[in-house]
């Protein structure tokens, strides 16, 4: 219910809100007025009301001017205390909205004037109305908390708005390492099954028609992946998100890389552990990543991937008998993803030649966190 109510007051326009402010203040100095009076002090007379409401009515245009709204709500006080003699107010209300509005929009020239004149129309304020040290120091602090909070309220807008730039920049990031990662695996093993298929065609033609279902079936996958994704672009924010492929989907993914011709060998040792959406999709991404570039650079003819579980940590492995360091050890944006994945969820990623410095080798560490118990 809070977050509905908060959402709904996000959604008004601006004037709206200044509206309600308006009318919350209005009734607040209506209450002198309309409640009881002790006869020996003076009138609630009508003209002193309307003077008293006249000062509220510029609230409206708070955000549009605020030093303005704040000199006419002082001129306008200045004369109530001058020309009539009507009951006073607990504490200015619209003086303090005003100040904290001037302290929360304007630029920093205008803060500084105002913070500067401030004291002395504080000053004067409390001279024509009861010369008394306590009320100047109430007055003084009441003022000051209402700019602080003015200059509160701009800091962490400020602050929200860098969150929000920082979070929209990892997620594009986050969404072009999805594209790319789905996207280069699946246009490698559709080369390469389609460099093997006239080959295929003449020697073997069964295998040929393994091949070409082959490249229909990594299109389609490639495809589902690519509309999930971009499905999220469209979703609302109370819409359901479509799971991300995960550490159940990687026999799919080796029988496909497999019917590319690249022999892969799966092995799971330990004792498999449940884990987070997040932290299976990453694990399913490196390895895909990881088989790409063998498919497209190592020219390789197996691949071993173990996925060992340990005591807080599972270390995703890699190993093909390509061509070593000069294949896929490039660097590209593939190898820089594996790394960054790994990175955000405190883990870290080592590639590099294979064992005995004989073909290419990707190891992931990736710690557990709180769903891996």
């Amino acid at each position: 219910m809070t977050s509905v109510a908060a959402r709904w007051a996000r959604a008004l326009p601006p004037w709206a809100v200044d509206a309600g402010i308006a009318l919350l203040v209005l009734a607040a100095v209506t209450m002198p007025f309309v409640v009881p009076r002790d006869p020996r002090l003076p009138e609630a007379t009508w003209a002193a009301y309307g003077l008293t409401a006249l000062t509220v009515l510029p609230l409206v245009w708070r955000r549009r001017a605020p030093v303005a709204v704040l000199v006419g709500i002082v001129a306008a006080s200045a004369l109530y205390e001058l020309a009539l003699d009507g009951p006073g107010q607990p504490l200015p209300y619209t003086g303090l909205v005003t100040v904290y509005t001037v302290a929360d929009l304007c630029p920093p020239r205008k803060r500084l004037g105002v913070l500067l004149v401030l004291p002395v129309v504080v000053a004067v304020s409390v001279w024509l109305n009861t010369r008394s040290a306590r009320e100047l120091l109430f007055s003084l602090f009441v003022f000051g908390a209402a700019y602080a909070f003015g200059r509160l309220a701009d800091t962490r807008r400020r602050a929200n708005r860098v969150e929000a730039e920082q979070a929209a920049a990892r997620e594009r990031a986050r969404i072009a390492r999805e594209m790319h990662d789905v996207l280069s695996h699946a246009v490698s093993l559709m080369v390469v099954q389609a460099e093997a298929g006239p080959v295929a065609v003449r020697t073997a033609p069964e295998r040929a028609e393994a091949a070409f279902d082959a490249i229909s079936e990594t299109g389609r996958d490639a495809m589902a992946q690519l509309r999930g994704m971009l499905g999220v672009l469209r979703e609302t924010e109370d819409a359901p998100r479509a799971p991300q492929p995960g550490t159940a989907q990687l026999p799919g993914l080796l029988e496909r890389v497999r019917a590319g011709g690249l022999d892969v060998v799966y092995e799971v040792t330990g004792t498999a552990r449940r884990l987070s959406p997040a932290l299976a999709a990453t694990v399913y991404r490196v390895v895909q990543e990881a088989l790409t570039n063998t498919v497209r650079h190592a020219a390789a003819r197996v691949a071993v991937v173990r996925l060992a579980y340990g005591e807080g940590r599972l270390e995703v492995t890699v190993t093909d008998d390509g061509r070593g360091p000069g294949g896929p050890g490039g660097g590209g944006h593939g190898l820089a993803g594996v790394r960054e994945r790994a990175a955000a969820h405190g883990g870290s990623a080592v590639c590099g030649p294979g064992p005995g410095g004989r073909g290419f080798r990707v190891a992931v560490t990736l710690p557990f966190g709180e769903a891996g118990s």
